[in-house]
């Protein structure tokens, strides 16, 4: 019988000192962290556009709050009198001022209104467009579209032919209807009226926009949630309250920082509306600031004026950034 000879293979040894402890493992050279590249990608991407707004902006409001602590008139505009400085003498004259608060009061209600009217409607309007047809989604999404895209003259032009006085469509309307008479009726005699006028502009143009994004917004909402409630015994109320509104928080939170600021910023379509020359009951923030600085000449306090507008709405942007903040950790 053959012996067979089989090979047995010895695994390389590790070179030992001479104490024959084996000798350390050669250390790789550690690689350089790429963390403070991926923290300097979004800045070096942002910087273009923060240079833009540096620029555009930044100076205007430097030289606004430089003007606030002035006394700047047309005199120190053309150089018959030097530049005051005054302190806080403008904000305390403008604080003081009981016409300004009424100003205040006005512009807060008139945006509140705009901004209720404008996300009510906007739901109503993306929610339908979750029910519609293609054909029909198609032709309210164009008509939305056009009326976001119509300038805003153009805007207050039909507005401004729809309730004029004497050959006004809404007062040919209203007339038809037994009992009422609206024949050559002035809707801006009376500020209310006005105002209600003014705000369903603001609303016709600001609908488009908040209606298309709830809209892409409720695509999102998953379905299955929904049933699930359904199958619960939730009607269409607890479902929309409990469910939708849930998931759409997030985006509604946003749209309505958005549209209070807007409505806040509102200038043409009042100026316009009254043909350049706003009645003391319809002015407004930024109507109010123009006429003290363009009007009366007394730049100083209109940029006092524009300043605590701005601080006012940088308010209504840190209560946006706390209610984002909440979001993000409830998530």
């Amino acid at each position: 019988m053959s012996a067979e000879t089989s090979t047995v293979k010895v695994p390389p040894q590790r070179p030992s000192s001479s104490t024959g402890a084996p000798a350390p493992r050669a250390e790789r050279p550690a690689r350089k962290s790429g963390r403070f590249s991926g923290q300097a990608a979004p800045w070096l991407l942002l910087a273009p556009t923060l240079v833009v707004l540096a620029v555009v902006l930044g100076y205007p409001l430097v030289r606004l709050a430089t003007l606030s602590f002035q006394k700047f008139g047309q005199s120190q505009l053309w150089g018959f009198q030097p530049t005051e400085w005054v302190g806080f003498q403008n904000f305390t004259t403008v604080l003081g001022d009981s016409v300004f608060w009424d100003v205040v009061v006005r512009t807060i209600l008139f945006a509140v209104g705009a901004v209720v009217f404008t996300m009510v409607i906007g739901m109503a309007l993306a929610m339908l467009l979750m029910r519609v047809s293609g054909w029909v989604k198609t032709l309210i999404n164009v008509a939305l579209v056009a009326s976001w895209a119509m300038p805003i003259v153009v805007a207050v032009t039909v507005f401004k032919w729809m309730f004029d006085s004497d050959y006004g469509v809404v007062n040919w309307l209203l007339s038809r209807i037994p009992g009422l008479d609206f024949d050559r009726h002035n809707w801006f005699i009376d500020s209310t009226q006005g105002f209600t006028i003014i705000m369903a502009l603001v609303v016709w143009g600001a609908v488009p926009f908040v209606a298309i994004t709830l809209h892409a917004g409720l695509t999102q909402v998953p379905k299955e949630l929904e049933e699930a409630a359904r199958m619960d015994g939730a009607g269409a109320v607890k479902v929309f309250r409990y469910v939708t509104l849930p998931v759409l928080k997030p985006i509604i939170v946003m749209l309505a920082t958005l549209s209070v600021i807007w409505d806040m910023g509102v200038f043409p379509q009042v100026f316009l509306m009254r043909g350049g020359h706003p009645e003391p009951e319809y002015q407004l923030l930024t109507t109010y600031s123009y006429d003290k600085a363009f009007v009366v000449n007394d730049y100083s306090m209109g940029s006092a004026i524009a300043l605590l507008t701005v601080l006012l709405l940088l308010g209504v942007i840190a209560v946006y950034m706390r209610q984002m903040l909440k979001i993000g950790e409830v998530e």
